[in-house]
This record gives C-alpha cells, sequence and structure tokens, in this order.
C-alpha cells in the first residue's frame, strides 16, 4: 500500500473494519500507524489485532491508551467494547458500550448493543419494569437523551 495517502489508508481501514474485513483493516492501520500515530489509529489496529491474532490484552492496552488521550470520542468505546466481546468479556463491553454513548450517540455501538439484546435496567427498581411508572419514565428519558 505503499504510495497511499494516509487519509485515504484510514478510510479503506475504517470501511473495511467496520464492513468485517478485519485482515484488510489490520494492513490499513498497521500502516497508518507508522505514518500518523494517532489515538483513533491505535483504537482501530486493537480491535484488528483482537480479532485477527487474537491479541486482547495488547488490544485492550492500547484501547485504553487511545481513550486516556482521547476520553470524548465514541469509537474508542466502539473498538474497546468489540475486543472485549471477542475476548468473552461481555459484561466488561456492555459496560464501555454504554459509557461511549454517553459522550455521543453512535449507531455502529447502539447495533452491538441490539446484538447482544440486553435492555437498560427499569428506571425505578423496586417497581417491575412492566409498571406503567417504569415505561412512561423510561419512553421519556430516552426521547430527552437522558438514558
Amino acid at each position: 500500500m505503499a504510495g497511499t495517502n494516509v487519509e485515504e489508508l484510514i478510510a479503506r481501514g475504517i470501511r473495511a473494519a467496520n464492513s468485517g474485513k478485519t485482515s484488510l483493516a489490520l494492513e490499513c492501520f498497521e500502516e497508518a500507524v507508522e505514518r500518523r500515530n494517532t489515538p483513533a489509529n491505535w483504537s482501530y489496529l486493537a480491535f484488528c489485532l483482537a480479532k485477527e491474532r487474537r491479541q486482547f490484552d495488547r488490544a485492550i492496552q492500547l484501547c485504553q491508551e487511545a481513550i486516556r488521550k482521547d476520553p470524548q470520542n465514541a469509537v474508542h468505546y466502539l473498538n474497546l467494547g468489540r475486543v472485549h466481546l471477542l475476548a468473552g468479556r461481555t459484561k466488561d463491553a456492555i459496560h464501555v458500550f454504554r459509557q461511549g454513548l454517553l459522550y455521543e450517540a453512535n449507531a455502529h455501538i447502539e447495533a452491538e448493543l441490539r446484538k447482544i439484546g440486553l435492555r437498560k435496567p427499569p428506571v425505578v427498581g423496586f417497581l417491575r419494569r412492566n409498571h406503567p411508572i417504569n415505561k412512561y419514565l423510561g419512553i421519556m428519558m430516552k426521547k430527552l437523551r437522558l438514558r
């Protein structure tokens, strides 16, 4: 991929990672990190390393470093959550995905949570989930983006 513009390389890597072609994305991000060492590139590289080479510990460290450098970017939380899922740590992944959604709405994070099939806890914990208070408070809080 020599001679390719860094922005094109990163864009190709992101498209490949989001469409499941992680071996291509790994090649792109290995070269992208060499050329431009940014938290976003580390984050995507980490996801690809976990998916293709099963290097979970290294991938988690890279994602955590990306989050430490750029804590308000939901993409880092998306990739860390994906790494946790690949490592079989579903609870950690759910926690990380929810943290990412606090910073910005991200369709990929929401899709991952839908795949897991997890529901949010009831608004009023001591009432049943289908109690009208929980039901309507939940709807209202979702519309106000408080939940």
